[in-house]
């Protein structure tokens, strides 16, 4: 423990079967040498290569102005890992920058497809809609501020015992669309009129999920928008709250969507969302 203290940098080199297709420097830094890691991993960036910067735990509140994250184009964080999820939500959004992403939004990427392509087979206004998921678990709030985001109806929060995402149930004016995923591996997909049909809707590794983040470099301007639009929502609840009892960011959340304008918009409007990044708690 006593040698935690000392300023200490210790590296390995990864070539061969060891580094996949590429080169693997691992740095383990210690003591005051730790909070100058932008000038031990300067050197080893090539120019005008692409970076990308990933916090699989603690994040900086402020990604884009961390030491590191200004090396990169595209800054990974993962909410679920925070001890308050939700509210690790509202600080994303306040220090958004285009290049930011978050796990939790990647995780949702196969829902967002799905629902989309459901959306694409009817022809219909979605008048509500139900989210329905853990408790805490932020990619079930980014589902439900995407959902409101481009539906511009009602979102309604659920608590289920998870895991993850479990249903999204919509409203709307050709009869009730589903999409169920109980045990987390197997989903079905339910809209009215038509036979139902068993859809592959598994939770995904880590490793999947940065590889997904790998294969985009631009900002991700869906992302911004349903952040963004969750929190103004949060803030705009929080604000009306009664002062003896102050909403939660939970139940802020949850109030937030339920205030969403009810006017009825397209199915299609979702249907023409990209269907990148969805996530797939």
């Amino acid at each position: 423990p006593r040698d935690r203290t000392k300023s200490r940098l210790d590296a390995e080199v990864r070539v061969g079967a060891d580094a996949g297709t590429g080169e693997t420097v691992v740095l383990r830094l210690y003591g005051e040498v730790a909070d100058h890691a932008d000038s031990v991993v300067l050197p080893l960036l090539l120019p005008d290569a692409p970076v990308v910067v990933w916090w699989p735990v603690r994040a900086p509140l402020e990604p884009a102005n961390d030491p590191l994250g200004k090396l990169a184009q595209r800054r990974v964080t993962d909410t679920y890992a925070a001890e308050a999820p939700v509210r690790e939500l509202n600080a994303r959004a306040d220090a958004y920058t285009p290049g930011d992403t978050d796990l939790s939004w990647t995780r949702i990427t196969p829902w967002r497809s799905m629902l989309a392509a459901a959306l694409d087979q009817v022809v219909c206004d979605v008048k509500a809609v139900e989210v329905e998921g853990e408790e805490f678990n932020p990619s079930v709030e980014l589902l439900a501020m995407w959902l409101a985001d481009r539906l511009d109806v009602p979102v309604k929060r659920s608590k289920s015992s998870g895991p993850g995402l479990t249903a999204v149930r919509m409203e709307t004016s050709c009869g009730p669309i589903a999409l169920d995923r109980a045990d987390g591996t197997l989903a079905t997909l339910s809209i009215d009129g038509q036979p139902d049909r068993a859809v592959a809707l598994k939770r995904r590794d880590t490793s999947e999920l940065i590889a997904e983040e790998l294969r985009r470099l631009d900002p991700d301007d869906t992302y911004a928008s349903a952040l963004r639009y969750g929190v103004d929502r949060l803030n705009g609840a929080t604000a009306e709250a009664v002062e003896e009892e102050p909403a939660t960011a939970k139940a802020a959340v949850r109030t937030a969507a339920a205030k969403a304008p009810a006017k009825k918009a397209p199915a299609k409007a979702a249907a023409k969302a990209p269907a990148k990044k969805a996530a797939s708690e």
